[in-house]
Parts: C-alpha cells; structure tokens; sequence
C-alpha cells in the first residue's frame, strides 16, 4: 500500500514539474511573441514613415518639373526676343 502511495507520489510530482515546465515554456512563448509584435509594429511605423517621405519626395520633384518647364517657357521667350532683337538691328544697318 505503501508503495502504490509512493508511485502515485512520484507520478503527482511529475505532472506537478510538467506542469510547471509547460507554463514556463508558455511564458516564453509569450514574450518572444510580444517581442515580434513590437518589432512588426516599429516597422509598420518605419514603412509609414518612409510612404511620407517618398511622397513628399514626390511633391518636390513635381515642384521641380513645374519650375523646369516654367523656366523653359521664359528661355523661349527670351530666346525668341533676342532673335527679333538681332532682326530688328540687322534691318537698321
């Protein structure tokens, strides 16, 4: 009798250590998985973060175009005027 209490002992304190081995396997699990979802979230933020600039970007480059195109259209002006200027002296002499 006294020995089925041992066995029956022995067996409680294993699934006792199980059990405690199992919960801190779980903890772990846990934390890691805490870990990834932070780390998940910085780098939503980061990729946020880099949309914003690549659209300001964007806008700055359009910026640029504009400006480019604009001074274009001044260049031809001007080219267009110094030409009638040399035709309009050439005709004087």
């Amino acid at each position: 009798m006294i020995q089925n209490y041992q066995k029956i002992e022995t067996i409680l304190e294993h699934m006792g250590e199980t059990v405690i081995a199992t919960t801190e396997t779980v903890e772990n699990l846990a934390l890691k998985m805490e870990n990834l979802v932070e780390q998940v979230q910085e780098q939503e933020q980061q990729i946020q973060q880099q949309g914003y600039q690549i659209f300001a970007l964007s806008e700055s480059i359009q910026t640029l175009v504009d400006a480019q195109t604009e001074s274009r259209e001044q260049l031809t002006q001007l080219t267009y005027l110094i030409h009638t200027l040399v035709n309009s002296l050439s005709n004087r002499e």
